[in-house]
């Protein structure tokens, strides 16, 4: 099999240190052991994807010298495909609807930040048939179900990062306890599930190890039990550190005094990035 990597970016805002470092990681992975490096836009939060924000990261890329294997994948290009899956989920009858406020549910639904904590969802929806959905209604991972399904099975990871390295099994009481019933979609509104869609990715793509910021690490177990679910292959994980500022605060796309094109714009060349997130 290919040793294939990929850095997938939201085009919601400019690249910084932080992603510089992930990109390169993950590319030079793929180059030293002769596979493929990917890039996918992960612009399925279609009210703040912008194409503007989608050519900067091509031309920051491009710049830092990294080349990618075959044409750019865009999430917001194959919703449908989403679509089937959560169509298999509700066959297997792991599906509830949700009619809880639409800001809880955007937020659930979007890309983990470090230091916000997930709130288990306490329930309030569970015992509703999907015979009930009404328009606008997001839908739910029944764990209960899902971990009844997955006895007998495999479901654990292998991880490469030095602060996880590492084998791990996936706990049934702690995925109860500190995952819950997570949002995957609310259909009729385009909305998928950050860490759904991000896996099926993985897996449409062929990853064989997705390299990312350790902020991710705990979103892993539920990324495999839903690839697990849907019998399909779990790619290896490696979790890196974090570029963070002087202060210690992992960088976000607020940080545009950190942003690639910034330096770029005060003479700096791809090299001096490489030194300043320490990978030479």
């Amino acid at each position: 099999m290919t040793f294939r990597t990929r850095f997938a970016p939201s085009p919601t805002g400019p690249l910084h240190l932080g992603h510089a470092y992930s990109a390169i990681i993950a590319h030079d992975m793929a180059r030293a052991a002769g596979g493929e490096f990917l890039l996918r836009m992960e612009d399925t939060d279609l009210q703040r994807a912008k194409p503007e924000w989608d050519a900067a990261i091509v031309e920051d890329l491009t710049w830092l010298g990294l080349t990618w294997d075959g044409p750019i994948l865009r999430q917001s290009e194959h919703l449908t495909q989403y679509d089937a899956y959560l169509d298999r989920f509700e066959a297997m009858g792991l599906l509830y609807p949700c009619s809880c406020s639409r800001a809880d549910i955007r937020a659930a639904v979007s890309a983990p930040q470090e230091g916000v904590s997930h709130d288990v969802y306490p329930g309030t929806c569970k015992q509703r048939s999907m015979a009930s959905r009404k328009a606008g209604d997001a839908l739910r991972l029944h764990m209960d179900r899902a971990l009844a399904q997955l006895q007998g099975r495999t479901v654990a990871f292998q991880e490469t990062g030095e602060t996880y390295k590492g084998q791990h099994a996936i706990d049934a009481d702690k995925a109860l306890q500190d995952i819950g019933d997570v949002v995957l979609s609310r259909k009729g509104e385009e909305i998928i599930a950050y860490f759904l869609a991000s896996a099926l990715d993985d897996v449409h793509q062929g990853i064989t190890h997705v390299v990312r910021g350790e902020d991710l690490f705990d979103f892993t177990p539920l990324q495999v039990m839903l690839l697990r679910l849907l019998e399909q292959p779990v790619p290896v994980y490696h979790h890196h550190r974090l570029i963070r500022d002087d202060a210690g605060k992992r960088l976000a796309k607020r940080d545009d005094a950190r942003a690639i094109s910034k330096y770029r714009s005060e003479g700096a060349t791809p090299q001096d990035i490489r030194r300043m997130v320490g990978l030479t």
